[in-house]
């Protein structure tokens, strides 16, 4: 038996005499429990809100902040405009940032990127014999080699640190709840069951506890709401062990540009170079999937020829409605969810909390529910006094009774409209088809999919090339094993849809919003295929997108055809000019020796006009050739009249109100809104 004691197996043997006498094992003192707060668990297990290593951690910082601004603005209607600014911070600035003087090294071989004498030489000889071979490759105009990047030194090397800056036009945060808003881990408004674009519900503060562990520097908040004469600034770190907020500034400012919205700095370690391509993937999908927004993406670096600047501009004025708060689904909660229903409803039966903390469930129905319960059930039962066991009898029968599926109400998609504008603007490709599915369930939880699959494009790789979104935000990470990809590669026969899945440039992008986004794994970056509900709706998504582009494309072929056969008759046109004429000729000459009289007067009139002159080669190669292009011209025009104009506008299209006091009703096509002023 383990005692907990520390001592040798062989117990010692007391002296004889008087001694000191020790407490025996079984009482020796119990170890005391320690208790973790959460900022200090999501400190230790990091990886699992996406802060994998330096460079992760700097595209989960942009990706928090950049869906929290879009959140923030569409809460009250507004258009979003969102700014990220990505600076580089040298050792030196940083250095001086935190109050560090720079210092020279005084023992090299200390650090781990130190190299001897003998391994400096032996590396400039190998890079001279490089260059030798090369310049006699150059010499003999062969294909030049890449030099190998040299091997890299031991150790983690010299950190990079960078501060993002992220700005928006949302609603803002109030002045008293800044603190907790962003230095008390698990405390937010995104917690009810609605669909909402977070992950973990950590936002900004996984990036200060990042910046806490990198770098020891505080996060800034600047913020105002519409109508506020101030402006809110912060600057705070969090108390790890303790889950609340350090507070070093927290004032009022004025606002004299009388801006809305919040502004979130925070300088963190992170790498660029690996994750440069990672952050503008995202902007970029981001733009397709929220064509109604505007962002602005700076990076910013001593060198300039590193700066990236770029704007993915506002394409419409149409938003989503904005997500509902929804109530349970009875199939959809478990045991201690139904506790917790119970401790915060303010019914007081069984059949009044059954009707109003439940969806789908009638008063006539949660009378049959509360008969089938039992005899210890009525529907005056306090809902307050309820046992655990009767609790348990309530679970068993949610999880077996029928009900009507939830409506896909409370969910927000993107819509066609928005989806389709979205793929013009960031790719432009030459087709495109969108489709959105109705509402389905998956274990009490409402989704929709929407599909769009497009061909050709700037910037778009020949086969598939996979776009993924779950609750209108991006998912670059696992893409293998996701339901999506493992569709679009292996259940969709693209060749039946004249389309060649190797060859021709694909575009495919599927969005599921859901109140609850099935994802697996702990960083949550993939949906799974195993539930076959989700599974079965983005394969008939993309089908429909197939069967609409597979017409597009067969009038394209018929087209191209037409317009091979046009080329093929211009060819011949002087060919065929000669051989017409000649034998006209030929044949008025026979006719005017009489020596055919079975020719109908309309044959006899065009040979006369031969013989006359009226009709000559030249004025026949003539007409062949306005008979070509006038069929070209109407074969045209019935082509584009059927698949429509292929080139896109230009320049920014999106409506404005001409009064902001005027009401509107938007009528939704899956081409085009219409808007009706009231």
């Amino acid at each position: 038996m383990d005692t907990g004691d520390n001592s040798d197996e062989s117990p010692v043997q007391p002296k004889k005499g008087k001694s000191k006498s020790k407490a025996p094992p079984h009482k020796a003192k119990a170890s005391a429990l320690k208790q973790k707060s959460p900022a200090e668990f999501f400190a230790e297990n990091k990886n699992i809100a996406g802060f994998d290593n330096p460079g992760k951690s700097l595209y989960t910082t942009v990706r928090e902040l950049v869906e929290n601004a879009l959140d923030s603005a569409e809460s009250v209607a507004e258009l979003p405009f969102v700014e990220v600014t990505i600076e580089e911070i040298n050792k030196s600035k940083f250095n001086s940032m935190i109050g560090l003087i720079d210092r020279e090294r005084i023992d090299e071989a200390l650090y781990g990127d130190f190299e001897t004498v003998k391994a400096r030489e032996k590396r400039l000889a190998k890079e001279a014999r490089f260059q030798e071979i090369q310049a006699k490759n150059v010499a003999l105009g062969k294909k030049v080699k890449e030099q190998t990047s040299a091997k890299a030194i031991k150790g983690r090397g010299e950190a990079s640190f960078y501060r993002v800056t992220c700005k928006d036009n949302g609603r803002g945060m109030p002045h008293d709840d800044i603190p907790n808003m962003f230095g008390r881990v698990l405390s937010g408004t995104k917690y009810g069951l609605k669909q909402t674009r977070g992950k973990f519900g950590l936002g900004a503060k996984m990036a200060l506890i990042w910046s806490k562990m990198s770098t020891g520097l505080p996060i800034e908040i600047s913020s105002s709401m519409k109508n506020q004469s101030y402006t809110s600034f912060c600057r705070l770190d969090i108390d790890i062990h303790r889950n609340i907020p350090h507070i070093h500034v927290h004032e009022k400012r004025d606002d004299k540009e009388q801006w809305h919205g919040a502004e979130i700095q925070v300088v963190i370690e992170g790498n660029w170079t690996t994750y440069r391509s990672k952050i503008l993937h995202y902007m970029r999908q981001m733009a397709v999937i929220t064509p109604y927004a505007q962002f602005m993406f700076r990076f910013v670096s001593d060198t300039s020829d590193k700066n990236v600047s770029i704007r993915f501009a506002r394409r419409t004025d149409v938003m989503p409605a904005v997500p509902l708060e929804t109530k349970y689904h009875p199939s959809a909660v478990d045991l201690l969810l139904i506790k917790r229903l119970i401790g915060e409803t303010t019914k007081q039966n069984l059949l009044q909390f059954l009707q109003h903390e439940f969806v789908n469930i009638g008063k006539s129905h949660a009378e049959r529910l509360i008969g089938e319960m039992g005899s210890d059930f009525s529907p005056k039962t306090p809902v307050k006094s309820l046992t655990p066991q009767q609790l348990v009898r309530i679970h068993q029968l949610f999880r077996q009774a029928k009900f009507d599926d939830p409506s896909g109400d409370c969910l927000s998609p993107a819509g066609e409209y928005n989806l389709r504008l979205g793929i013009i603007k960031e790719l432009n490709p030459d087709m495109v088809a969108t489709y959105t599915a109705s509402a389905q369930v998956f274990e009490g939880h409402p989704f929709i999919v929407e599909a769009g699959v497009s061909l050709g494009g700037k910037d778009v790789k020949q086969g598939l090339n996979i776009f993924r979104f779950a609750n209108r935000i991006p998912l670059l990470f696992e893409q293998g094993a996701d339901v999506v990809t493992r569709t679009a590669m292996k259940r969709i026969s693209w060749n039946s849809y004249k389309i060649n899945q190797t060859q021709d440039k694909i575009g495919v992008f599927v969005s599921i919003v859901s109140t609850k986004i099935p994802f697996k794994g702990t960083g949550k970056e993939y949906i799974g295929d195993d539930i076959s509900e989700i599974a079965s709706a983005v394969k008939n998504s993309i089908k429909q997108c197939c069967i609409q582009l597979k017409s597009k494309i067969v009038k394209k072929i018929q087209a191209r055809e037409q317009q091979e056969r046009k080329r093929n008759l211009s060819k011949y046109i002087n060919d065929a000019t000669s051989a017409i004429y000649g034998i006209l000729k030929e044949s008025s000459q026979l006719h005017a020796k009489k020596k055919r009289l079975d020719i109908k007067d309309e044959d006899a009139e065009i040979l006369q006009k031969v013989s006359n002159r009226l009709i000559t080669k030249e004025i026949l190669s003539e007409k062949l050739a306005q008979h070509v292009e006038q069929v070209d011209y109407e074969m045209a025009m019935e082509y584009a009249t059927q698949s429509g104009v292929r080139e896109e506008p230009r320049e920014n299209i999106y409506l404005q109100a001409l009064e902001p006091q005027k009401n509107f009703v938007d009528l939704h096509s899956p081409v085009f809104v219409f808007r009706l002023f009231l």
